[in-house]
Formats: structure tokens, C-alpha cells, sequence
């Protein structure tokens, strides 16, 4: 980063959807902007169910920074863990370099939310970042790779039963998507393995699932799922997860050592790392204007805000980050020039969730879509928003392809730091898990056929 000049410096920490509309608004401006965030390139969040699903790659959804603000020359980025802020001196830290603004603007994102389920953080595993969507991947193709050398029944039963936690637009996704990948390319992959053995099964604890959607969608979304051969249960509150099950409120009990958490986020921790007043879900409470209430300088958009609309909470999805950065950035440049600061007035430009391939539910302007016609429309405002030509076109041929040959090439298990090899000692204890897990789960399906002889799952 090059030394501060004459004009305001404003800071934007975060390079998410909230933090490049910042720095997009004052491009070109009399402000010197500084973007920093821990990594150097933004990811199209969105799609990252179909990196888990082995349908897209993560290079499709991932954009290096730099190349987003080449030629706009009063905008610098860092690569930087921003971990402290002094807004006495007005400087962010992080790496150990000092930072100063005259503005302020957070965006760092958001973070899984465990909401407070015991065992979740240590047995389940999130599905927020590209990182996450990787390990998702290599850990679904490992269990049907290790199911396919399977000696016992049981455990192959275990290693084949997948629970998602939370029917919202990522669960519902992630469980159609894999729903697809495991009863289409890999059944062909392993015609010795019979894929009926798979159970995939979506958790989650309100009444309906896409519970901010209309009863209509929620009810194909359901349908079409059951369809795809997924186990939705609705209206099951989970109250902790262990090595081998998860276990819901009323004393029922799935048994599963392969546990995806899509329950929900909440801000990020940096807010009370840095001193911010926080509420319980880690967010900021801003003004009107996006500000935070005890200082004037700092602003605070996308997820890490909590901020009203009309009277109702602006939702922490990629519509309010988009529309509250824009927001932000006009504000810095009134208050810049003199100007009063206008109020933020959140539009919302309605709900879209894919379910399964080539379907999809949409609702825009009090109209639902539902089925395949709604997919084109899912399908172009997400090719639309991919930052860069080779991203979109990367999707669009991977989406081609599977269309046409149901095929996704990406089946691979790609080890990296974060999905290091797994010790001995370590996989016979997953073996011994799945083992457990497979014969409770044959346990489960005897007392169902008992209660309801003649009929399957």
C-alpha cells in the first residue's frame, strides 16, 4: 500500500458483496480507499452449494480482488486478518501493520451459527466458505469411495446416510444437489454400489421448509425433494450432535456420523473483537444512515449490520449487503462534500432457491415460479452477478454439460491444507463410527417397517 495522501482515506474491511460495492462507489472519487481482507479474492457465495456438490469448481465462483479494481487508481487492497481497531487514533491492525482512515466502513461478512446446539461445532460441519464447500466435497466422495470397499453392510449403510441441518435456501440446495449427484453420475461411477442405500436427510426446526418464502414454494420445494429421494423432517428442533447421531427435541434420535450444519449465521466475531456493541447474533446496531451509534467515522454494512427497513430487519442474504454498501459509499461521499445523509431504505427484489438440477422456485414481486420455469430465471440473475467473463462462462459450460449429460466432470477428491490425509488411527475410528451408525440405522428402519408393515421409505 502506498503512503496516505491529501484526500480522506476510507478503509472498507471485507471484500464480500457489502465491501466491493463500497469501494465501487467511490472509485474514481476524490477518497483514497484501502480494501483489506484475510483472503485475496471475493467468492460468489450463492453457488457455493455446487462446489460442495461437485457440480461447479471453486475457481468458478472466486475472483482475485486485484484484478476486480485494476485501473482504478485511487483504490488499493491488502491482503490482511484485521484483528484490532483504535478509534481514538482512528487505525485498524491486523498482521501487524497499522492501517489509519478517516472513514470507516465494516463489511467482514458473517459466521456459522451454531445457535448453541451442544456438539455442533465439534461433529458437524459448516458450510459457509469456499474452504468449507471443498471439504464438504472431498468428504462426500470419501464416504462413498470408502462404502464402495465396505465388507459389512452396516457400515456401509452408515458411511452412505448424510444429514443436512436446516431448510433454508442452502440446505435446500445442497440436499437436492447432492441429492442428484449421488443418484445420477456416481451410480453410474459405481454400478456395484447400490445407491438406494443412500439416505440424505434435511433437518429443520420450523413448520415448512424455505420458511421466508410463500407456502407455495415451500410446499414444490418439499415435493421436489421427495422426488429426489430426500427425507425432509420439519419441524424438528436439534438439540445436540454426536459423533454418531444427531438428537432432536422430544428424545428422537437419527443416527449419522456425517453431519452438514446449514442452520443459519450470525456477525462476525470481529465486531466484539474490536470493541463494537454487539447484539446476540455478533451483529452491529447501526443508525439510519448505517453508522454505528457512537461513532460518526465507522460504518457498518452486509451481514455484521443489524439495521430496520420500514420498521422490519433488513435479512443478512446478498440483497442487503449489495444495496447497503451502495448505500454506505453514497453517504461517505455527502458527508465528503456537506451534504445531509439520507436514510437507508432496503428494496427487496424478492427470493430465489434452486432445487435440484434444472429446477428451481423464484418469487419476485408477489408472483412464485416454480419448477422449470423458474430455473432460467434463477439461472441468469446468478450467471449475471458472477464477477468476470471467465467465471461466467466457466459456469454456463459446466451447466451445459450436466444438462446434457447429467455428467459433472468434477467428481475429484483434491486434498489440500485444510483436508489434510486422515491418520490410521483416525479412520478406524470413522470406520468404527459408520459401523455403529449403519446398525442403528438398520435398527431405525425395522421398527418403521414394523409400524407400517408393507410400505418403504
Amino acid at each position: 500500500m502506498t503512503d496516505r495522501g491529501e484526500r480522506p482515506r476510507v478503509v472498507v474491511v471485507g471484500a464480500g458483496f457489502a465491501g466491493l460495492q463500497v469501494a465501487k462507489g467511490l472509485a474514481g472519487e476524490e477518497v483514497e480507499v484501502v480494501v483489506l481482507d484475510r483472503n485475496n479474492y471475493h467468492a460468489f457465495l450463492p453457488l457455493l452449494y455446487q462446489v460442495g456438490a461437485a457440480q461447479i469448481e471453486a475457481s468458478d465462483i472466486v475472483h482475485p480482488v486485484r484484478a476486480i479494481f485494476r485501473g482504478k487508481e485511487n483504490i488499493q487492497f491488502g491482503m490482511m486478518r484485521v484483528d484490532r481497531l483504535d478509534r481514538e487514533r482512528k487505525v485498524v491492525t491486523g498482521n501487524g501493520i497499522q492501517v489509519p482512515y478517516d472513514y470507516l466502513v465494516l463489511a467482514p461478512g458473517s459466521q456459522t451459527n451454531y445457535l448453541g446446539v451442544t456438539g455442533a461445532r465439534e461433529h458437524a460441519l459448516p458450510f459457509k466458505t469456499v474452504h468449507h464447500a471443498l471439504a464438504v466435497r472431498n468428504w462426500i466422495l470419501n464416504r462413498v469411495e470408502r462404502a464402495a470397499a465396505a465388507a459389512s453392510p452396516r457400515k456401509r449403510r452408515g458411511l452412505l446416510t448424510f444429514v443436512i441441518v436446516g431448510g433454508g435456501p442452502t440446505g435446500v440446495e445442497l440436499a437436492g444437489a447432492l441429492a442428484e449427484l449421488v443418484r445420477k453420475p456416481l451410480s453410474r461411477d459405481f454400478p456395484d454400489l447400490d445407491m438406494a442405500e443412500v439416505r440424505i436427510i434435511i433437518v429443520e426446526a420450523l413448520d415448512r421448509l424455505l420458511p421466508t418464502f410463500s407456502e407455495k414454494a415451500s410446499r414444490y420445494t418439499e415435493k421436489r425433494l421427495d422426488k429426489l429421494g430426500v427425507h425432509v423432517r420439519t419441524g424438528e428442533m436439534v438439540e445436540e450432535v454426536t459423533p454418531t447421531s444427531i438428537k432432536l427435541k422430544g428424545g428422537q434420535e437419527i443416527s449419522s456420523d456425517a453431519v452438514v450444519w446449514a442452520a443459519g449465521v450470525k456477525g462476525n466475531p470481529l465486531a466484539e473483537a474490536c470493541g463494537l456493541p454487539v447484539t446476540k447474533k455478533a451483529t452491529v446496531p447501526v443508525d439510519a444512515f448505517l453508522r454505528s451509534p457512537d461513532d460518526s467515522s465507522t460504518f457498518v454494512v452486509g451481514d455484521m449490520a443489524q439495521v430496520e427497513s420500514d420498521g422490519e430487519p433488513v435479512p443478512m442474504v446478498a440483497q442487503g449487503a449489495i444495496q447497503g454498501g451502495r448505500h454506505a459509499a453514497e453517504n461517505i461521499l455527502r458527508e465528503i462534500r456537506g451534504e445531509p445523509l439520507e436514510p437507508f431504505s432496503y428494496r427487496d427484489l424478492g427470493y430465489m432457491a434452486a432445487v435440484g438440477r434444472t429446477r428451481a422456485v423464484v418469487e419476485l414481486k408477489g408472483r412464485t415460479l416454480t419448477g422449470m420455469p423458474a430455473w432460467p430465471a434463477w439461472a441468469l440473475v446468478h450467471v449475471g452477478k458472477l464477477v468476470g467473463f471467465r467465471n461466467r462462462l466457466g459456469v454456463m459450460l459446466n451447466w451445459a454439460a450436466d444438462y446434457v449429460f447429467a455428467q459433472p466432470p468434477l467428481r475429484l477428491i483434491m486434498p489440500y491444507e485444510e483436508t489434510a490425509a486422515v491418520e490410521p488411527e483416525e479412520e478406524e475410528k470413522e470406520e468404527a463410527r459408520a459401523e455403529k451408525a449403519g446398525a442403528a440405522v438398520e435398527a431405525q428402519e425395522r421398527e418403521r417397517a414394523q409400524e407400517s408393515p408393507g410400505t418403504g421409505d
